[in-house]
């Protein structure tokens, strides 16, 4: 492969690397790996492959979550002393739930050029395949591993209209699902499993319909790369409705369009999507009641 141009000193670029397959990197990538002064990888054993895949034999500088702050303070002296650093993490683009951010901050406050060379990254490769909304969406990357924390973020989450992007790890995936069920609601989803690699997969449906592919299975493998449809009028299901209809009409005896009004206030949605289903639950209602009459 012929290289480009030699790349300046003084420069702090940071390469994407493949996610999975291997052959999943640019060009340019390659030969700024292969020219750089030195890598700083979040684990120098898979860097080491790829680098023995590619014929790169730049020195390695291990630089992970542990050693971030002392390592930064050492690669910023080497660039402003005119080295060429490549940042690279495990796999896919760094900083993205990944180390780097106190490496570029520090290269910032210090002047220094930063540089990206794009590339992969399982947000845009699952988006991309997905038939979620692209418009708009919004990454929380991994899940705090504390419920309580978890659960005020789903909470917060729920009102986002954006389509929602999550890393998770296969041990906790199945859990996670059954608690943004309980907070956001049966919501389409894709989890993208093992992107880019032999066992690739996208699971597709409801939120539900995931968790019950999950639950027959032995075991969950790989990483995984949830992706959620954000808050819209249609997400409210007609079990919602029915649930707070049978309180509100047979309870409290409220008029239809008083309860309408209730579930319009309180969702701050569109009146006509409320009473069309209202509609249809009070008919439901209506005939069960009448049919427990008949039948005494």
């Amino acid at each position: 492969m012929k290289l480009n141009k030699k790349i300046s000193e003084n420069i702090l670029y940071i390469v994407a690397t493949p996610i999975g397959n291997i052959e999943d990197i640019t060009v340019r990538a390659i030969n700024i790996l292969k020219q750089a002064s030195l890598v700083a990888a979040e684990d120098t054993r898979r860097t080491s492959a790829l680098f023995s895949h590619y014929n790169i034999t730049t020195p390695l500088i291990s630089y992970y979550e542990q050693n971030e702050d002392k390592r930064s303070d050492i690669l910023i002296r080497k660039l402003k002393n005119g080295a060429s650093v490549a940042l690279v993490s495990d796999a896919g683009t760094p900083l993205i739930s990944d180390p780097g951010y106190r490496l570029v901050k520090k290269a910032v406050r210090n002047n220094i050029k930063i540089v990206p060379i794009p590339g992969v990254s399982a947000i845009t490769a699952s988006l991309s395949a997905a038939a979620l909304p692209t418009d708009s969406f919004f990454f929380k990357g991994f899940m705090p591993k504390k419920k309580q924390k978890r659960i005020e973020v789903i909470k917060e989450l729920k009102e986002y209209k954006a389509t929602l992007i999550f890393y998770e790890s296969p041990m906790r995936i199945k859990n996670f699902i059954k608690e943004l069920l309980e907070i956001i609601g049966d919501r389409d989803a894709v989890l993208a499993r093992e992107i880019t690699k032999t066992y690739e997969e996208f699971i597709r449906g409801n939120l539900s319909d995931i968790l019950n592919n999950l639950n027959v299975r032995d075991s969950v493998k790989g990483e995984c790369t949830l992706l959620v449809a954000g808050k819209t009028e249609e997400n409210l299901t007609d079990d919602l409705f029915l649930k707070e209809l049978e309180h509100l009409l047979l309870k409290d005896n409220k008029r239809l369009s008083e309860a309408v009004k209730d579930i319009t206030d309180k969702y701050k949605i569109s009146k006509k999507i409320v009473y069309d289903k209202a509609v249809k639950i009070k008919k439901e209602l209506d005939t069960t009641l009448e049919d427990k009459q008949i039948n005494g």
